[in-house]
């Protein structure tokens, strides 16, 4: 076992990607694992290393490390040609771990994480690989990028002046020292380092450090504006687009940028449903492909309430229909049993939550049946 980045936007590594015919169902990239209960010793300094900031809080570190994490089957790059090792070499997740932290960021912060991931992907610079095929950099090193410095930036360095892309650009600026130095520390594992595989010496990692070094912020803002922005414009109804036709001053700007940001607050309802749409696609998919247990039952309703509530009835109201229809065709085992039990427990807690928000959807009761 060792470990390692975790998975990135393609299906090489542990993800699995599977593409529908149907327009209006998402893509579904998903992992295999095995749960661990129990946080790693590997991390084992982790929750207990000093924070001048406070950041994560001690709730939040109690919280990731009662989570425990995973184990993910994919091989370390020097082991990818061996015949055993290569198919059945695993390595830690912290994926759960890392969600948790996420939820807990600033808004300035979250959006951050987003700009950053999307000038990298658009200007290729997660594209680049050496010798061998293996990326310099992935999304994983943004993320880990991002985590240290919401831990080693007080809050005020994320707040005070708000300039999103002066934020940015010394990021980007810390991304360039850490490929210069090949030095990237795991952000739960102390000795590992997440560029130990980079040769600074080629040209293709010299040239990302040369593009990253380059970026200032009057370029990153107009990158953003002419890249970004405008492309979200060209979305928009034509009397929208228009008006980056002429944003020479920060006023028609700041104009131009809230006529977006009002046309997608009112068209987000529809977004929504189209997910909405895609993902309850996808749940009666799994329930009516994959037998129904209790673990998976209770892993499918923690996620789902993550979510959204109402995927949550959703797929409870997807179990019934399917336990239903199967217990017509046999007998009702004790198995059955077992799941009904672990959904109606679920949705008497939907149902009191909607209760103190005077909105009762639900209700649903096991009786036990005479012995």
């Amino acid at each position: 076992m060792y470990i390692g980045a975790d998975k990135g936007d393609t299906v090489h590594g542990p993800a699995d990607l599977r593409v529908f015919n149907d327009p209006l169902v998402l893509s579904l990239d998903t992992v295999s694992c095995v749960r661990c209960l129990s946080w790693p010793p590997q991390a084992a300094d982790w929750s207990i290393r000093h924070r001048n900031y406070d950041w994560p809080d001690s709730a939040t570190v109690d919280h990731v490390v009662n989570n425990g994490c995973d184990v993910v089957r994919v091989a370390h790059r020097q082991c990818r040609q061996h015949d055993w090792m290569g198919k059945h070499q695993c390595r830690l997740s912290f994926s759960r771990a890392e969600i948790v932290l996420i939820n807990s960021w600033m808004p300035v912060q979250q959006i951050v994480y987003h700009m950053l991931r999307v000038f990298m992907k658009m200007e290729r610079l997660t594209d680049s690989t050496d010798n061998t095929r293996t990326k310099i950099l992935s999304n994983y090193h943004i993320k880990t990028m991002m985590l240290w410095a919401c831990e080693l930036r007080p809050r005020n360095w994320w707040t005070n002046d708000l300039n999103l892309v002066r934020i940015c650009d010394e990021l980007l600026h810390t991304l360039a020292d850490w490929l210069g130095e090949v030095r990237c520390q795991h952000y739960f594992i102390y000795d590992c380092n997440l560029l130990d595989h980079v040769d600074n010496s080629l040209s293709t990692s010299q040239l990302v450090v040369s593009e990253l070094m380059s970026i200032t912020e009057t370029s990153l803002c107009d990158w953003f504006i002419n890249c970004y922005i405008r492309q979200c414009a060209e979305q928009c109804p034509q009397h929208i687009a228009r008006l980056f036709d002429d944003v020479s001053t920060k006023t028609r700007l700041q104009n131009a940028a809230a006529a977006v940001v009002d046309w997608s607050l009112y068209e987000l309802p529809n977004s929504y449903y189209s997910k909405f749409v895609s993902t309850q696609a996808i749940i009666v998919a799994v329930v009516s492909r994959d037998s129904l247990a209790v673990p998976s039952c209770l892993c499918w309703m923690r996620e789902l309430s993550v979510i959204h509530e109402d995927l949550l009835v959703y797929y409870m109201a997807s179990a019934f229909l399917h336990v239903a229809i199967k217990i017509t065709r046999n007998s009702l085992t004790d198995e059955f049993l077992d799941v009904l039990s672990t959904i109606c427990l679920q949705s008497n807690s939907v149902r009191h939550r909607r209760i103190a928000r005077h909105s009762s959807v639900l209700s649903l009761r096991l009786v036990k049946p005479p012995s």
